[in-house]
């Protein structure tokens, strides 16, 4: 990935986690997680988190994840990066348009921010290298 994909993936994680804090109804154990580390007071901003804000920043990663298989071409890094905010995704819009159980969307929507922050932790402490296609790519000189 490039710096500015890199940038706007953890900021785009970090964007998600921030807007759950705030959705106690939707979210209760991210809410007191946030209102335990001071940020009880986004709670009045759920509607524009949940309804905003949360799509908004997933689809940002979303989008950081897919330009960066273009500079890395590594797919196993490119699909696991995607997976997390499409769950993200399902389980905000499963639970704002109702067409998933409330317990299922909150269960698809913590699986994919466990699995957003451990692709970007991942790409932090790991970070991608661009693999180029055989016929471009030179070999080493051999030494005897």
């Amino acid at each position: 990935m490039s710096f500015i994909t890199r940038i706007i993936d953890k900021a785009g994680v970090l964007g998600a986690v921030l807007g759950s804090f705030s959705c106690a109804m939707c979210f209760p154990a991210a809410a007191s997680l946030g209102a335990a580390i001071g940020l009880g007071f986004l709670s009045q901003w759920e509607g524009v988190f949940m309804h905003w804000l949360i799509p908004l920043f997933a689809g940002l990663v979303l989008l950081a994840n897919l330009a960066g298989w273009f500079s890395h071409h590594q797919w196993q890094r490119a699909m696991l990066g995607s997976i997390g905010p499409i769950l993200v995704l399902l389980g905000v819009f499963g639970m704002t348009q109702h067409f998933l159980p409330r317990e299922i969307s909150r269960g698809i929507f913590y699986v994919g921010l466990i699995v957003m922050v451990s692709a970007a932790l991942w790409d932090m402490f790991n970070p991608s290298n661009r693999r180029c296609a055989t016929a471009n790519c030179e070999t080493p000189a051999q030494q005897d």
